[in-house]
């Protein structure tokens, strides 16, 4: 045992940075994505959602079949007794609307079998970012306030803009409210949808690692929102190279992988990147076109930004459930 006492200011220094340097999270993994490995992999987590549970997903725009499906979910929710939770989008579509977002909701089957809640329906509220690099705030569906615990069941896929689309962008983009999602996109410029996605103010007003800190940071003013009660989950399964907000994505070209969860967001995101940019593809099985398209987007930086900005580790220890 070492004595802090005989130690000289600089060498606890020393020794506390290093500590700091080798501390690693966990990550679970399992290669079966059935509804009972959700619920095996969420307890392995070995903390147990507590009071109103919300289970942030995303429902997927009308037309996409990608989405993570309620059969598939459903014994997760129920163990849980968790409500779904959604927010509108920001770029038009059958989701943007709050009338045929639920409608969509309805298509895909959640509302049969859960309990449904649109957080920014009827409003949004502002929560606290600890970065202030470019949000002075995040804004959110309303409704956040009535939960005491989130999982963020997340559907690791490609994504237009961001890259790639897990845990972080669940956070960040899937709970931010129409405006909120402007707000992001635009890395604070403007909470005007209208706006956001104009060229001429897109060019002006950031640049794409602004816009992957801005997700960091929102990302980071949910996880401290709940104090930690908050797990992850990234689902590895029709991985196209487009998100599930596209109404037309790409065929998935990799095969599915498997399940990933922590209670850290930056190590769960980075082992999936990981097991998508080390995995040994093969005709009918091939990583190329997602890989491609997260590094069109600079994609990876915003687990190195969410690392710096203090919301996780990108160093994990990856343990198989499967052995």
């Amino acid at each position: 045992m070492i004595r802090l006492k005989k130690l000289g200011m600089v060498a606890v220094i020393m020794m506390t940075v290093t500590l700091c340097a080798q501390a690693q999270s966990k990550v679970y993994f399992t290669k079966e994505i059935t509804p009972q490995s959700l619920v095996k992999i969420c307890k392995a987590l070995g903390c147990t959602p507590t009071g109103r549970v919300a289970v942030k997903i995303s429902t997927g725009e009308g037309g996409n079949t990608h989405y993570l499906k309620p059969t598939l979910i459903r014994d997760l929710v129920d163990e849980v007794n968790g409500t779904i939770v959604e927010c509108c989008t920001a770029y038009g579509g059958t989701r943007q609307d709050p009338k045929k977002h639920w409608e969509t909701i309805h298509e895909h089957g959640f509302d049969s079998i859960f309990a449904v809640d649109m957080m920014d329906e009827f409003g949004q509220i502002r929560i606290p970012v600890k970065d202030k690099k470019h949000l002075k705030y995040d804004i959110v569906g309303e409704h956040l306030a009535n939960y005491d615990f989130m999982i963020n069941l997340a559907h690791f896929k490609g994504h237009a803009m961001g890259g790639f689309g897990g845990v972080l962008k669940n956070a960040s983009i899937g709970v931010a409210s129409t405006a909120g999602k402007a707000y992001i996109h635009s890395a604070g410029k403007t909470d005007d949808s209208k706006l956001a996605w104009t060229p001429e103010y897109i060019a002006a007003g950031k640049t794409q690692d602004d816009f992957l800190e801005s997700m960091a940071a929102a990302a980071q003013a949910v996880h401290n929102y709940f104090s930690g009660n908050i797990i992850y989950i990234n689902v590895m399964n029709n991985m196209s190279v487009d998100c599930d907000c596209d109404g037309h994505p790409a065929k998935p070209e990799l095969q599915d992988m498997g399940i990933m969860a922590s209670l850290d967001p930056v190590a769960v995101d980075q082992a999936c990147l990981d097991k998508v940019f080390n995995y040994e593809g093969k005709p009918g099985d091939d990583n190329k076109p997602l890989i491609q398209r997260i590094n069109r987007q600079h994609g990876t930086y915003i687990t190195d930004y969410a690392e710096k900005i203090g919301l996780g580790s990108k160093k994990y220890i990856l343990i198989n459930l499967d052995k």
